[in-house]
């Protein structure tokens, strides 16, 4: 059975029980399950609920916008390559964030949770704030001061409460802690396990979209990691049903001017690094600490991935290349395939290898950005 782990002191607790961190007030993790094969499939269902068999609980009336089921594109990319890109900024409030966000509400609204708290710096409060609509609930979103005009409206649109935190991003998460009582459940995609559990079914849907197979490289954008490790869960169990031959190599993309994940790995160590930060473009990575450092490293290590960290102009080329595809994203989106340019100039990868390139959020969260980026390279 399925359980809540302290990935640090092995601790374990209920599903049944809703929790946000362990009695050490550590974020909580659920193993790789056992995964599910072709039969398991809900083929009538056209989001990722298609997969609810590979889920660690039963879900009894799931919070869904049609989340999933987002296109597969090739398309010809500079150096000769022709990466697959996945468009996971399709899903319904514009980034992939709606994969997490509906399973872990659905989780907790089945478990009699009413008023969630959430803390981001965009599309993960834009996400909790619709689905939490959509569902029923009271939702707060804590947000930095600094945050997207059009993110911002998008939350307010949704109907939740909105409390703007000056300062760095982690401020926004201290806040949301301090306020996370009584009846309001914090509901961070950062620190719900669930949350993981939403995005690990990217992986199967790759699978499925491919004809059951895998690809052999997959670059995700990566702030606090979700992604990365929803790919890592996904693919594990589905190695571990039998259903696929190998991992897919994973490989982390992150702004050069915020990477602790690839400063970290690139040491040969686990535990943060101290790399100067500054401000970036890519604003949905721009995390300095992130909670689950440990695991993605480990992810990346098993699949025999690794990290590349992106300057600032290489990214705005890659999104004028984005652009020029008719792939309307957000900045963030393009370090994923400046990425792919990057690791093939450095022979990390090849046009022969089959590559998934994730593409997380709309162009439409930071129009006015990505408008003023692309014309100052076409000036």
């Amino acid at each position: 059975m399925s359980v809540y782990r302290d990935p640090v002191d092995g601790s374990e607790y209920r599903l049944d029980e809703p929790r946000w961190r362990s009695a050490a007030g550590r974020p909580l993790w659920i193993d790789p399950g056992s995964g599910l094969d072709r039969s398991d499939i809900d083929v009538a269902a056209r989001s990722l609920w298609r997969y609810r068999a590979a889920l660690p609980v039963v879900f009894s009336d799931p919070i869904s916008l049609g989340e999933g089921s987002t296109p597969l594109l090739e398309r010809e990319w500079e150096r000769g390559g022709r990466p697959l890109f996945k468009l996971d900024f399709l899903n319904p409030t514009g980034s992939f964030k709606d994969r997490g966000t509906s399973v872990m509400l659905s989780y907790l609204r089945d478990r009699g949770i009413r008023s969630v708290l959430e803390d981001s710096s965009g599309n993960g409060g834009s996400s909790v704030a619709g689905y939490g609509a959509a569902g029923g609930l009271r939702v707060k979103i804590f947000a930095p001061a600094s945050t997207s005009s059009a993110k911002i409206a998008q939350v307010r649109a949704f109907g939740a409460e909105l409390q703007l935190v000056e300062g760095l991003r982690e401020e926004s998460e201290n806040e949301a802690i301090r306020q996370a009582q009584g009846d309001a459940f914090y509901a961070s995609h950062n620190w719900q396990a669930f949350f993981l559990q939403g995005t690990k079914t990217l992986a199967y849907e790759l699978w499925e979209d491919l004809g059951f197979r895998v690809p052999d490289n997959v670059i995700v954008p990566v702030g606090a990691g979700s992604s990365l490790l929803g790919c890592w869960l996904g693919f594990r169990e589905l190695l571990g049903a039998g259903q696929i031959q190998r991992m897919p190599r994973l490989f982390a993309a992150q702004p050069l001017n915020c990477s602790p994940v690839d400063a970290s790995f690139t040491a040969g160590t686990d535990d943060p690094v101290e790399r100067p930060v500054s401000p970036t473009i890519a604003q949905g990575t721009s995390i300095a600490r992130p909670l689950r450092l440990t695991q993605m490293i480990a992810a990346l290590h098993d699949s025999g991935g690794s990290t590349v960290a992106i300057p600032e102009e290489d990214i705005v080329h890659a999104l004028d290349l984005l652009c020029s595809n008719g792939l309307f994203v957000e900045p963030t989106s393009a370090s994923a395939a400046a990425a792919y340019s990057a690791l093939l100039t450095a022979g990390r990868i090849t046009r022969a290898e089959e590559t998934v390139v994730l593409l997380t959020g709309s162009g439409l969260k930071a129009a006015p950005t990505v408008a003023d980026l692309v014309d100052g390279i076409l000036r």
